[in-house]
């Protein structure tokens, strides 16, 4: 009896003990993760100087348009032994991925007497930080001394940053999207007092993530501020909002700049847009677009294209013919092309068309001191508001060109080939450009360097004499040339 009893008890209680067993394991499987988190997370930090901290820290979202603008405003301060020369910025994964363009400039004075100057931006070969953080890095004109402060002022702009909620809408319907983000800036300083700012197009805001203090005013939505924030806070924030924008997206855009010294510069433009927002579902009905204004409120069915001034012989077209729906504004300083499709452009449709047109030479090719030629042009897309996943920019020299050399104020990819033109021996000599994630803020002068002798402005025009000197001589000769079989004997 006593043994059935003993048994008992230790059946009851063996449940139990696998129990305490298991919480065990639980415990120490858990305290094993955490340290070997923290491990990796020490091994993975590049450990940015602690020597400093951002004692103010503005930025400003600015949504109205599908290119996102953040307009950063830090007040850095060296509080260590040791002189600084470099600020870290740090950037999401999300973020690094669509980042298109990245300035700093060092500010001083106050309001309307202000004064800025560049500062070098580059990113880093650091490892990655906390959950896949990527730093870019500022490099100051002079090291910041112990106590020392100073003002940075940081643009960068995020491409494909705002997605479309719902994803299809149909002809009626305005586009609403979605943008994440977070509502504490992200970086590997500390922060004293901090406050984040989002510029909405319109007053319509569905829902947004509340992160206490958080204030929403028309079409500001503020965020803060917060203080004593230490490094890599982060706090994420969905905001969804209607933004009826042209979601216009160049997929790809190859730039033709032809050279001929004998008196004009030729540019062939060749697009692929697409409308990049919400899709466009159900059919299309072209009497409702046109009777009611709210009707395709996301669509655009024109766009804005800045060309130099003084230029001529001004074409668009498709692959049907020539578009004559296109107005041509010129002034001494700029021309403006505003082009229309043959149909208005919804989400997701998209349209291929070329633009043409002709610059004068002197306006853009100069000559060095040295007897180098140099092109000066614009290296961006001239379609205003508009994104281009691939740019490619062809520079096609006049034959007989040497030694070419580019000078571009970002990095790009670069190659040359050879292209055959009429009255060519030996090919033109062709510098390609590429570029991926381009926004109008790339839209600055490049150079293109290269060495000419003017004895091969006279290949071609010696070629086209030879060509008819010969053809008059074999034309002189055949008259008076007797092909008869046997001469006529006069009697």
């Amino acid at each position: 009896m006593n043994q059935l009893k003993e048994k008992t008890e230790e059946s009851l209680l063996f449940p139990q003990k696998l129990a305490m067993e298991a919480m065990a394991i639980l415990r120490l499987a858990l305290v094993f993760s955490i340290l070997t988190s923290f491990s990796l997370l020490a091994g993975s930090s590049p450990s940015p100087s602690t020597e400093l901290q951002i004692v103010t820290a503005e930025r400003r979202i600015d949504l109205t348009s599908h290119i996102v603008k953040v307009f950063l405003t830090l007040k850095v301060e060296n509080i260590g032994e040791s002189p600084a020369s470099e600020v870290l910025l740090a950037f999401s994964p999300t973020e690094a991925d669509r980042l298109a363009v990245v300035k700093a400039a060092a500010s001083a004075g106050k309001k309307k007497k202000k004064s800025y100057v560049p500062l070098d931006v580059k990113p880093t070969d650091l490892p990655d930080g906390p959950n896949g953080t990527k730093y870019y890095l500022i490099h100051l004109l002079k090291p910041l001394g112990k106590g020392e402060a100073i003002s940075l002022e940081v643009l960068y702009i995020l491409t494909h940053s705002l997605e479309p909620f719902p994803v299809e809408i149909s002809q009626s319907e305005s586009q609403l999207v979605y943008y994440r983000d977070s509502a504490k800036i992200l970086s590997p300083y500390p922060i004293k007092q901090q406050a984040t700012f989002l510029k909405t197009p319109t007053s319509r805001v569905e829902s947004f993530t509340r992160v206490v203090p958080t204030d929403r005013a028309n079409t500001e939505l503020r965020y803060g501020p917060y203080e004593e924030q230490p490094s890599f806070s982060y706090s994420p924030i969905i905001v969804h909002f209607e933004n009826n924008k042209a979601f216009a997206v160049v997929e790809e855009l190859v730039r033709e700049i032809e050279i001929s010294h004998w008196g004009s510069i030729q540019v062939t433009e060749h697009y692929k847009l697409v409308h990049a927002g919400a899709r466009h579902k159900g059919a299309f009905s072209r009497v409702e677009y046109q009777s009611r204004p709210n009707s395709g409120a996301s669509s655009f069915k024109n766009l804005l294209a800045e060309l130099p001034p003084r230029v001529h012989s001004v074409y668009y077209r498709d692959n049907i013919g020539n578009i004559s729906s296109s107005r041509l504004r010129t002034n001494f300083k700029k021309s403006e092309l505003l082009i229309e499709p043959r149909y208005p452009l919804f989400g997701g449709w998209k349209s291929t068309f070329v633009i043409g047109y002709g610059v004068p030479l002197e306006d853009f090719l100069f000559e060095a001191a040295d007897g180098t030629r140099y092109l000066n042009y614009s290296f961006g897309c001239p379609l205003a508001e508009t994104v281009v996943d691939k740019l490619t920019v062809k520079v096609v020299l006049p034959e007989g060109s040497k030694n070419p050399s580019t000078v571009v104020p970002f990095p790009v990819e670069q190659r040359t080939e050879r292209k055959y033109s009429y009255l060519d021996v030996v090919g033109r000599t062709v510098v390609v450009l590429e570029k991926s994630n381009v926004v109008p803020e790339h839209n600055s002068p490049f150079q293109v360097y290269y060495q000419f002798s003017p004895i091969y402005m006279l290949a071609e025009p010696l070629m086209l004499t030879s060509v008819f000197f010969l053809f008059f001589m074999a034309c002189v000769t055949y008259l008076h040339l007797d092909f008869s079989i046997s001469k006529i004997k006069q009697t």
